[in-house]
């Protein structure tokens, strides 16, 4: 997320001659991600707790599951 004071716009240091901008390829590094898929980024003190994004999802899966069974109605 930007901040209220960040500009929206290029800074002067970024400077592309006309053949860079003739050879940029928008979404080059989309197609590593399947359709569907959400990057959500961690903070740092919780991504040294999770390796990976299997131990991730492991985790979420066990906290989406004690929810469900708190949100049941008591027979």
């Amino acid at each position: 997320m930007k901040a209220e004071s960040e500009p929206d716009e290029l800074r002067d240091e970024y400077e592309f001659t006309v053949d860079e901008l003739r050879a940029a390829e928008r979404g080059r590094y989309a197609r590593r991600h399947p359709a569907g898929t959400r990057l959500v980024p961690l903070d740092p003190d919780v991504a040294e707790v999770f390796p990976d994004a299997a131990s991730v999802n492991d985790a979420l899966r066990a906290l989406a599951g004690i929810i469900k069974q708190r949100s049941r109605p008591a027979a």
